[in-house]
């Protein structure tokens, strides 16, 4: 008699009366006589069903089984138990591919990794995202024949809560042809939530069911989106049931069936043929179901029926309060497997390097999925079991056809002496000479066959996966693969599509790979769940460093005043587990994973101990690592602290009593214009024994694509869909906008983790290769010399091959470069040395800029402060009352307001360039991290200061001195907040928070020298945002060059990838639009800039006399502006340029987003500061570059 198991946990079905008896662990059996019912195939020696057998056998199943009943059709709510998280769900495993044969294996992964940066070129992040999750879903199943998807549409009906479902639903004379009447669901602009009545359609299979118009996306970081009342969930659960039919080929007849969801959120159950097949949690792993017994015969004129019920929330939930947007449904393949009677269910690839690396053992253990279920004896008297390593390397250096087969490099066999306690599979061994070993930077990879034949030596089962040969191990203080103690250039990333939510695709995870390649990001952290499987083998192919993370976090548990975590409740133990578990089976073959993660912000307590345990008894090939307790416990091998500072890892790091590695799990929050200081973390990594890295959070802002009122789509974020509760903005914290352009701080990611690193000291040029496995036989080196911004020279800079971690010393006046530094009457000279990729690579073309690196060498003199040489021209001044007019014939006009000291219109030629102007500056539109910190933030500490409200008041304005050449004009403002009403408080009651006195020299050339003193009037006022000059200029002024740091968006504690030169841009493109406006289009560093019209009419305007360079910023949208919108599509264009000329600007921070943390060296105390700027006005016969260097004394 064969058995048929229904795991049901903690309960347990009463077959006879169909009422839920509860115990522990139980199970009940249905005996069938089966073998009564069977004969085998002479040619497949595969059992066989009976003509007789398959009408018995599936009346008998349809019979008895279809009496049977989920737990909860009888009332009980299983979605409510955190003991109760699957039911009849097969062990996890590795991904199974059901080949028919070794070669079929092998052309499957020949095509398979065919895959380089021309596929990125198809990534689509709009409504075309939708068709190509199906295209992908049907690309990851080619040349599979025993692989089945399901997906597609699929009948869908969105009920309130489950006591709301269509009854019977699953049946399969369940009438459906109503669920198609409403196929045109306005997904963008719904935002409803689930009305009693249900919302019929057709959803796509895999989607989260909000990113078509049921229900709504909720965004949440730490706050449950339910009441915290664990296992228990809202009575208002949305629960989408689904159907769908398939049919499966005539080939797959004597097969068993395996129904396959990749996963499924937050937990459902399904049916087949009305027959309930199995239950399961978990909404990142796979739940697979064997359904052979409810299938109608192959050669049946019957459809299959599936129905999947999925429960928006469950007690699962509670173990999924991970930062990201909460959706649902299917969001992964639904496949069909089928398997031969007696299959290979599982395998786990290992190997063990010898010390020179001359071979390495390998192993893999075997585990066989038998419906016999005889002795291992028996069944190795009629099967056999063979494993092969074949060498993917050598496939593609060829065109035309390849002998998939002559690629075979090591063969293993069945190691009968092994008897691991405990394992009922098979070992197999052997050994691979001069193993190509996988790392990030040589991804070298093997196909690894495993074959199941009978005893006439015919394949009954093949299965096959990438395997790497690598080494993880630890060291003191030091994380090493195959030896050497990598550095950790990572970034944490979690799977989100704008359109699709948590649906992928492969061009888009093509994508995502290509740019963090291009960008020096060698590593990632699956935060904070088991991704795609595709995504793996992804990682593995172009070599990536992975922390595989479990579906663990339950950080609402820290609101609770009365709650424990669930690691300190044993009746969640098994529920933790089972996910620690499912992730290690699934993934364990895969080389880029370097360490298992018991998962994110959870607490710390025993069951997280078991966790460590279990998966270290399982996978000693790889470390643990878990974040939670402190970041030291003992259940992690890596000290991995989040967001902590540059000088308590350094601390730590110097701990002799601390012997493991720190590598930060999340450091450098990048939300909006961020990523400060980040630099220096990297000198702190760059010199610290012990410290290896660490993971930017994060690399893509999660907006969701919405339509707005105008029409138009924009990004979305929490709170735009009705959702409540909501944490805003705060899922915008990535390096690239939710369509992958990158932000421009990735230009400072790509710098501070480049390979190549060069540095200048006394007089030698060192140019160090800091990979761990690659020389620089790849790369050209080139050079460039600049001076003052303009290029004096370039070339190629021949060097010798770098080894790995290895250096070469260049003295300077050797290079070529020395004789155009010799010759040039330059006062500043920038050398920049770049390395590229001589060749393609699967993730860039050649040319490839990996490296670059900017370096002052010496001044040739002392620099003397800048002062202009007068011409003696004169001009006109007319004091007409209440205003002052100066002008020079046709050339140019001035006129400031003796009243207001501003000047209201600067014209050159009759042209107006300024109209109005010069006005002191001391607030910016708040950044995200301006406003982090309650309270204590920068944002409030302005705000209680009236910074952000402060109006400039007039004291007096004079004429000072006044020559044919030369007018000086004295003004005195003082900064006071306006009233409530925004009105001009009267003087005499004015609150003065500033003193700011300018004087204008006024120079017959049509120079203006503007020397300001700025001088705080109150003893506590917080760090201030900026000190520098705003002036407005007319719109048609567009067009801007600078000599500064560049050409993209930096700021004084982001600029180290900024090289200095000269740069031209339109102010349009100047803006950076973050998806939330705030301070940006930010230039450090500039020493001069112009802005001037197509027809070359405009105004110059440079540092001067000793003034160190500004900080520069130009704008069609106002602070104001800026500080007002909440979404990038609500900024409105000023009738005018806003011009910001800083003499100190405070950095934007990054360490976190929720406390201030601009480092103090970036901060603008409120203290005296002087500073000077010179304007003139420029036209199309003249440059800046002219200018600038006139005022240069000799």
């Amino acid at each position: 008699m064969k058995s048929i198991k229904f795991c049901l946990g903690s309960v347990k079905l009463n077959w006879i009366s169909g009422q839920i008896t509860r115990f522990n662990q139980g199970t009940c059996t249905l005996g069938l006589n089966h073998r009564a019912l069977t004969r085998t195939d002479p040619q497949t020696h595969q059992r066989q069903h009976s003509p007789l057998r398959q009408i018995l056998c599936h009346k008998l199943m349809a019979s008895l089984v279809g009496q049977l009943v989920f737990p909860f059709e009888n009332g009980y709510k299983v979605w409510e138990d955190q003991s109760f998280i699957k039911w009849r769900k097969r062990d996890p495993h590795v991904t199974l591919h059901c080949h028919d044969s070794v070669e079929g294996s092998l052309k499957f992964w020949y095509e398979r990794n065919k895959v380089d940066f021309p596929v990125a070129d198809s990534a689509v992040w709009n409504d075309d995202a939708v068709g190509g999750a199906l295209d992908s879903a049907t690309f990851w199943v080619k040349g599979l024949p025993f692989v089945k998807s399901l997906s597609g549409y699929w009948k869908f009906v969105l009920a309130q809560n489950p006591n709301s479902v269509p009854v019977k639903f699953y049946d399969s004379a369940f009438q459906d042809s109503s669920w198609e009447t409403l196929p045109g669901l306005d997904w963008l602009s719904r935002t409803k939530s689930p009305s009693n009545k249900l919302e019929l359609g057709r959803a796509k299979v895999p989607s989260n069911w909000q990113m078509h118009g049921f229900d709504r996306p909720i965004y949440t970081n730490i706050v449950y989106p339910f009441p915290l009342d664990p296992p228990s969930v809202p009575a208002d659960n949305p629960t989408g049931c689904y159907r769908t039919y398939f049919k499966y080929s005539g080939k797959w007849k004597g097969r068993r069936i395996l129904l396959h969801f990749e996963a499924v959120d937050s937990a459902f159950c399904a049916w087949v043929n009305g027959v309930p097949v199995g239950y399961s949690q978990d909404s990142r792993l796979p739940a697979e179901f064997e359904i052979t017994d409810y299938c109608y015969p192959c050669d049946s004129d019957s459809k299959n029926v599936l129905a999947v019920q999925v429960f928006r929330w469950s007690d699962g939930s509670y173990l999924e309060d991970q930062d990201h947007w909460r959706l649902s449904g299917i969001h992964r393949d639904v496949l069909l497997l089928a398997k031969p009677q007696v299959f290979i269910s599982d395998y786990f690839f290992r190997s063990d390097l010898a010390e020179n690396i001359s071979y390495a053992y390998i192993q893999v253990e075997v585990k066989i999925d038998n419906s016999r279920e005889t002795s291992k004896d028996s069944f190795l008297a009629n099967y056999s079991i063979e494993a092969a390593l074949y060498d993917t390397g050598t496939w593609y250096k060829f065109d035309g056809n390849v002998d998939l087969l002559s690629s075979n490099v090591a063969n293993m066999k069945l190691n009968t002496l092994t008897s691991n306690l405990g394992f009922h599979g098979y070992v197999l061994v052997g050994r691979i000479e001069m193993p190509r070993l996988w790392s990030a930077e040589q991804p070298n990879l093997y196909t690894l066959v495993v074959i199941l034949k009978d005893a006439s030596g015919h394949v009954v089962d093949c299965e096959s996966c990438l395997v790497g040969i690598r080494q993880v191990s630890k060291a003191p203080k030091q994380l090493l693969v195959n030896g050497h103690p990598i550095v950790i250039r990572g970034v944490n990333r979690h799977e989100h599509h704008p359109r699709l939510g948590k649906t992928n695709i492969e061009s888009c995870m093509v994508k995502d790979l290509l740019l963090m390649k291009q960008n020096n990001i060698n590593a990632v952290r699956n935060s904070h769940y088991p991704q795609h499987p595709r995504w793996y083998e992804l990682c593995n192919l172009f070599g990536m460093y992975m922390i595989d993370e479990a579906n663990i976090e339950t950080h609402g548990f820290d609101l609770s005043q009365h709650l424990k975590h669930p690691t300190s409740e044993s009746s969640w133990a098994a529920a933790m587990m089972d996910r620690v578990v499912g992730m290690v089976e699934r993934d364990k073959n895969h080389a880029c994973i370097i360490c298992w993660s018991l998962g994110n912000e959870s607490g710390y307590g025993p069951n997280h101990s078991a966790l460590a345990g279990w998966v270290r008894g399982r996978d000693l090939s790889r470390l643990v690592h878990y974040e939670g307790g402190g970041s030291r416990t003992s259940s992690t091998d890596i000290v991995c602290p989040m967001y902590m500072r540059v000088w308590d890892i350094v601390k730590i790091a110097k701990d002799p009593t601390e012997t493991r590695p720190l590598i930060l799990c999340e450091y450098s929050h990048a939300m909006g214009n961020s990523n400060g200081n980040i630099h220096e973390y990297w000198e702190a990594i760059d010199n610290t024994f012990g410290l290896q890295g660490g993971f930017i959070w994060e690399w893509v802002d999660h907006g969701l694509l919405k339509d707005g009122e105008d029409g138009k789509k924009h990004w979305a974020y929490g709170g735009d869909f009705g959702d409540i509760p909501n944490d805003l903005n705060f899922c915008l914290d990535g390096l690239t906008w939710p369509d992958r352009t990158p932000h421009p701080a990735l230009h400072e990611v790509k710098y501070v983790y480049q390979p190549i690193k060069v540095s200048f000291k006394e007089r030698t040029i060192k140019i160090t290769n800091t990979h761990f496995y690659e020389t620089t036989k790849e790369f050209e080196f080139s050079w460039a010399a600049h001076g003052d911004g303009c290029e004096l020279g370039t070339g190629v800079l021949s060097l010798p091959s770098i080894g790995p971690q290895s250096s070469f010393d260049l003295e300077w006046q050797s290079g070529p470069w020395y004789s155009l530094w010799a010759s040039s009457s330059s006062a500043e000279f920038f050398l920049t040395i770049s390395a590229k990729l001589l060749h393609s690579t699967r993730w860039v073309e050649a040319g490839h800029v990996i490296s670059s690196t900017q370096v002052e060498l010496p001044a040739k003199r002392e620099i003397i402060p800048h002062v202009i040489q007068t011409t003696g021209a004169t001009f006109l001044v007319e004091n007409l009352g209440g205003t002052i007019r100066l002008r020079q014939q046709d050339f140019w006009e001035i006129e400031l307001n003796a009243q207001t000291g501003i000047i209201e219109s600067w014209k050159v030629e009759g042209v107006t360039v300024m109209n109005k102007g010069l006005i002191p500056c001391f607030w910016r539109a708040p950044t995200d991290n301006d406003k982090g910190g309650g309270a204590a933030s920068y944002f409030s500490k302005w705000k209680a200061a009236h910074i952000d409200s402060l109006l400039y008041l007039s004291e007096n304005c004079r004429i000072q001195n006044m020559t044919d050449d030369l007018v000086k004009v004295a003004v005195s403002f003082i900064a006071v907040p306006s009233d409530e009403k925004g009105s001009i408080p009267k003087l005499e009651q004015a609150n003065t928070l500033f003193q700011i006195d300018i004087i204008y020299t006024f120079e017959g050339s049509g120079d203006v020298i503007v020397e300001c003193d700025v001088k705080p009037n109150i003893s506590n006022l917080p760090p201030l945002p900026r000190v520098g000059l705003e002036f407005h200029l007319d719109k048609s002024m567009d067009k801007i060059e600078w000599y500064g740091r560049g050409p993209f968006e930096c700021y004084p504690d982001r600029k180290a990838a900024a090289h200095v030169g000269v740069y031209e841009q339109k102010v349009g493109d100047m803006h950076v639009p973050y998806i939330v406006p705030g301070e940006c289009s930010g230039r450090a560093d500039v020493r001069w800039v112009t802005f001037q019209s197509k027809n070359g009419c405009g105004l110059y305007a440079s540092i001067y006399g000793d003034s160190p360079p500004m900080q520069m910023s130009a704008s069609y949208y106002s602070t104001a502006e800026l500080d007002r919108a909440t979404h990038k599509e609500e900024l409105m264009k000023g009738g005018n340029i806003e011009v910001h000329l800083d003499h100190r600007h405070m950095g934007v921070g990054g360490d976190d987003s929720w406390s201030p943390c601009v480092h103090d060296k970036y901060l603008v105390p409120a203290v005296p500061y002087s500073f000077s700027i010179r304007l003139c006005p420029i036209t199309r016969a003249t440059s800046g570059h002219h200018i600038f260097k006139s005022q240069l004394q000799n």
